[in-house]
Formats: structure tokens, C-alpha cells, sequence
């Protein structure tokens, strides 16, 4: 293992010194350090683990809980590379994906046998029922997972039975997906085929959950497709943004670039800007 990687990376730092222009040595350099699965995903979680279970304390200050794995994960990265929702305190209740469950009879079988264990330990995984009292007490709440089908359809009921008041604000960030990341292919292309690149990406999870999480989530609760806002109507999406930074390192999670990418479209295009 460690010497594949270590011919992957020889390969790629023989591209970049073949490559002569500046500007384009430079997007290959970029390129290299985003897609450093090690780097980037040690990045991807950082902001999350100093927020995990954080209880709000700030006098004065509005509260904002985000609940999710992974890709709340993500959301963090995207508000702090922006320094958006400055006038909340912001905490995470952290649920990993294989552990995502909904509150009420839909709940049996929706954890695998083999993460029974792992999701009930409290030292590793958040929980619904566990994180319920600090959902109740914030002033925006923002769920964010890479949602299972069977918890997407549970999501409306599950809402209504957190205790959520008439007053706090709810938001539902709905699935993203990049596909299969090649970063050796990438190094080999122009600058001009990289801003055009798509990836076609499986349908069910960039769209159709989404879709179903639009049409069955109440008026009280806002709903941010990020599958649409960043990829438009179709079955692809874009891999680099507009100045040729690697948006994800992994297809699911965001680079740094990504992050600040990813943010201010949400923000900018949705409901989450004017929170």
C-alpha cells in the first residue's frame, strides 16, 4: 500500500514539472494537494470534532445546531471558510451515516446488526434521542447527511417529534454527490476541458432523495437541495470550481476550496443565506 502511493505520487510530480506554463503549474499543483486523501480528509473532519456535543454557553448570542454526519461536516467547513451565521454560537451533534436513524416505530432495522454496538456507545456516535434536548433549545436548527432512503421517508414524522417550537428556525440540507474522483486523469487535461468537466453521479442519491425530501418536508421547514444548486437538473456536476480548484477529494466530501466553493452558493442561492 504504501508503495503504491508512493509511485502515485512520483507519477503526478513528473506531470507537474512536465508541465511548463505558470498558471497552469500552478492548478496542478493545487490539484496534487486536494487530492491528498490524508490531508484533505484531516481537514474535512478538524472543525467538526472541536464541535462535537458542544453545549451553548454564549450569553447574548443567537444558537445554531447542526445535525448530521459526514456532510454536516462538510457545512461547517462551508459557513466557517465564509464566516457565515456570525451572530450564532454553532455546535454539532455529530450521528455518523451508519448510524442514521428516524424516532418512532420506523426505527427498527435501520442500523445494520454489525453497528448496533458502535451507534449505541455514546463515545462514538450522537443520537436523535440523546441530542433532542439540545435541538429543542436552539434558535436554528440545520440537519445535513448523506441521507438513506428509508430515513428521507422517516424525516417529516422524525421532524415532528422532536419537540421543535413555532419559533425556531429548521433547515433540511438534502444529499450531494461529485462521482469518482480520477486525480491522474485531471493532471493530463487543459485548464479549458477541467472548468467543463462533469462526472455523472448516481441519480437515487443526488436526485431522487432529494426530490422526495422537497416534496414531503412541511412549510415550516426549509429545504436546501445542493444537488441542484450546485449541478443543476441533470445526473452530473462540475469537479473543479470556476478558478480550477478540486471541489471534492473523495466525491463526497469537500476540499478546502470545495468549502468555500460549495458555501457560497448555498448561501447565496438558497434560504440558509438568510438565516
Amino acid at each position: 500500500m504504501l508503495r503504491h502511493a508512493t509511485l502515485w505520487l512520483v507519477s503526478l510530480f513528473m506531470i507537474l514539472a512536465s508541465t511548463s506554463a505558470p498558471a497552469g503549474q500552478s492548478v496542478r499543483e493545487n490539484l496534487i494537494a486536494a487530492a491528498d486523501a490524508k490531508a484533505s480528509g484531516e481537514y474535512a473532519f478538524a472543525r467538526c470534532r472541536d464541535l462535537k456535543g458542544k453545549p451553548f454557553d454564549a450569553k447574548g448570542k443567537k444558537t445554531a445546531l447542526i445535525v448530521g454526519d459526514s456532510y454536516a461536516c462538510d457545512l461547517v467547513n462551508a459557513i466557517e471558510e465564509n464566516a457565515y451565521l456570525r451572530d450564532y454560537q454553532i455546535s454539532l451533534r455529530y450521528i455518523p451515516y451508519d448510524c442514521q436513524t428516524v424516532i418512532g416505530k420506523g426505527a427498527v432495522g435501520l442500523i445494520a446488526a454489525k453497528d448496533k454496538a458502535f451507534c449505541a456507545d455514546p463515545n462514538h456516535a450522537d443520537s436523535l434521542q440523546r441530542a433532542q434536548e439540545q435541538i429543542q433549545q436552539a434558535d436554528l436548527v440545520i440537519f445535513a447527511s448523506r441521507w438513506k432512503p428509508a430515513v428521507a421517508d422517516g424525516l417529516p414524522s422524525t421532524l415532528g417529534q422532536l419537540g421543535l417550537r413555532p419559533q425556531q428556525k429548521v433547515v433540511v440540507v438534502g444529499n450531494k454527490f461529485f462521482g469518482k474522483i480520477a486525480a491522474q486523469k485531471y493532471l493530463r487535461m487543459a485548464d479549458d476541458e477541467l472548468k467543463t468537466l462533469r462526472n455523472k453521479v448516481n441519480p437515487v442519491e443526488a436526485k431522487t432523495i432529494n426530490e422526495k425530501l422537497a416534496k414531503q418536508l412541511g412549510k415550516d421547514v426549509l429545504f436546501v437541495n445542493p444537488h441542484q444548486l450546485l449541478c443543476g437538473d441533470e445526473a452530473s456536476c462540475p469537479l473543479f470550481t470556476p478558478d480550477l480548484q478540486l471541489i471534492s477529494y473523495d466525491g463526497r466530501h469537500l476540499t478546502q476550496a470545495g468549502a468555500r466553493h460549495v458555501g457560497k452558493v448555498l448561501f447565496g442561492n438558497s434560504a440558509l443565506g438568510k438565516m
